[in-house]
């Protein structure tokens, strides 16, 4: 499976997204018109080991509803990503069994290289 879950409104993403310059064999899904479903939260916990590591601190809501003060979970951090799209990291990157996750410029470099064009 070759897919990236992002934002279409997050120039981040969408600069990530033009840098890869994914082919037709990459499906891509807007998770703000298209919101990720438990089921490929699952998948994607699978590769990337936790709930945690594809969840964003960065995310606006993430002090908002004082989550900086809590000790979270991985149930928890589960939840918040299905209930909020923005708490996901992203871009997510899915090529066969790799998993890439966030913006930082290491995952960019070895996402690229995965697909031939690093």
């Amino acid at each position: 499976m070759r897919k990236i879950y992002h934002l279409a409104t997050c120039t981040t993403c969408q600069g990530i997204i033009k840098d890869l310059k994914p082919g037709k064999d990459f499906e891509m899904q807007d998770i703000k018109t298209e919101p990720i479903t438990e089921a490929q939260l699952d998948r994607m916990k699978e590769k990337a080991g936790s709930y945690e590591a594809l969840f964003s601190r960065r995310a606006l809501k993430y002090r908002e509803w004082e989550l900086n003060k809590k000790k979270l979970t991985e149930a928890d951090y589960k939840q918040l990503i299905l209930e909020e799209y923005t708490f996901l990291k992203r871009p997510v990157i899915l090529i066969d069994e790799d998993i890439f996750v966030g913006n930082a410029p290491a995952v960019v470099a070895a996402a690229k290289e995965r697909m031939g064009k690093g």
